[in-house]
């Protein structure tokens, strides 16, 4: 699939198709311990995101074993029983309409819109995600007609990547059209949001890290703990980050 982390679409033993992401993948093995740890937060605050799973290539599986195009740095080698990151697909890809990119006229009528966007803009303040935000919309192919629902995706650059800190920029995490704000009329609409994230028990957070597996976090596993601590204090920070985006961009024209 598409991606600088080089994903595969890969059908799994429960019957599920996964975007699955590699320990070797040409970004960082941090990626993975990214994507699973963000995902578990944005469920913890309601968003909505993939289901995620453990992919484990077992070694009496027959057939090809994916080969990365690319190595970068030192990484660890895809072994055969090596522990990758799932994101479920959103159903039957054969039966299943998935796009990245909608007209404004179907964009506007997605039904989570303000989940996705809204909500996606506060939570990617809070984790400081580094890179674009990325949705895809999905329906059933059968639904012609209908609304599509929308995906957050690709979490792996939250937390700066494989860096781990925090450096904000107030025109991060915006996405580039702005239709998807028109609901914004006041530090009001972020309300629900934020106060998801600040009612989040430190506990709960760190429950989210309990199983990532240590080689998903080299070259020092103990940050993994630290991350959370700077998680938890970043909360008090989300209003000061969503006051300074907005004084500094254009994206919410109905907030006056």
């Amino acid at each position: 699939m598409r991606g600088r982390s080089e994903p595969w679409l890969v059908r799994c033993d429960d019957g599920a198709h996964y975007v699955v992401k590699f320990p070797d993948n040409p970004q960082h093995v941090r990626i993975l311990a990214n994507e699973m740890l963000a995902c578990r937060l944005a469920k913890l605050v309601g968003l909505p995101v993939a289901a995620t799973a453990f992919v484990e290539r077992v070694p009496e599986l027959a057939g090809p074993v994916p080969t990365p195009r690319s190595k970068v740095g030192a990484r660890p080698e895809r072994g055969i029983a090596s522990l990758s990151f799932g994101s479920r697909f959103p159903g039957p890809p054969e039966r299943t309409l998935v796009v990245d990119f909608l007209p404004d006229r179907l964009l506007s009528k997605v039904h989570n819109l303000v989940d996705i966007f809204v909500g996606g803009f506060v939570f990617d303040k809070w984790t400081c995600n580094c890179d674009g935000r990325q949705v895809v919309f999905f329906r059933s192919a059968e639904d012609a007609g209908r609304p599509y629902t929308g995906l957050l995706i690709d979490q792996g650059f939250c937390f700066n990547g494989a860096a781990w800190n925090f450096p904000d920029s107030p025109i991060r995490s915006l996405y580039p059209r702005r239709l998807v704000y028109d609901t914004v009329t006041s530090f009001e609409s972020f309300e629900p949001f934020i106060f998801r994230i600040e009612s989040l028990r430190p506990a709960n957070i760190e429950r989210c890290i309990a199983d990532i597996p240590t080689e998903w976090c080299s070259p020092d596993a103990g940050e993994l703990m630290s991350l959370v601590g700077r998680l938890c204090a970043r909360r008090k920070k989300l209003r000061q980050l969503i006051f300074e985006a907005k004084v500094i961009s254009r994206c919410f024209r109905n907030w006056a």
